[in-house]
């Protein structure tokens, strides 16, 4: 499947799914003027990858999926859509592959990491909190 990128901008972060190098990546700030818009294709990008790996019978459950969110700030209206994302990968979980986040934040800002904890326990997918 081929790589999905979106450059970061002011108000958008950059997205970078690029399976062939087992890259799966959230950075920089999420204030989106229209998240639902913004979010939009991500989720449908994930979504499809996920139905193309169910569908090669061949796979495994040894199939992974390391996401890395290292998000700076990122609004409310943004949270309900990185909690649509975060379960896709709760599916794919709890579907026997391989997954786990990498919940990333600074270690002066408490809130990013409250907020980390907070997505963790609405979802099975391990998290590992990363301080930096």
């Amino acid at each position: 499947m081929n790589p999905f990128i979106i450059e970061q901008s002011e108000f958008s972060p950059s997205i970078i799914f690029d399976p062939s190098n087992s890259k799966f990546e959230i950075t920089g700030e999420s204030r989106p003027e229209n998240a639902g818009k913004f979010y939009e294709s991500v989720i449908k990008w994930l979504d499809q990858y996920y139905d193309d790996i169910l569908s090669k019978k061949e796979l495994s459950s040894t199939e992974k999926i390391y996401f890395d969110i290292k998000l700076e700030y990122f609004n409310s209206t943004s949270a309900k859509y990185i909690l649509d994302l975060l379960k896709v990968l709760d599916n794919y979980y709890k579907n026997g592959h391989l997954a786990k986040i990498n919940w990333h934040f600074d270690a002066l800002d408490e809130d990013m990491k409250d907020s980390g904890e907070q997505f963790s326990k609405l979802v099975k997918v391990p998290f590992a909190f990363i301080q930096q």
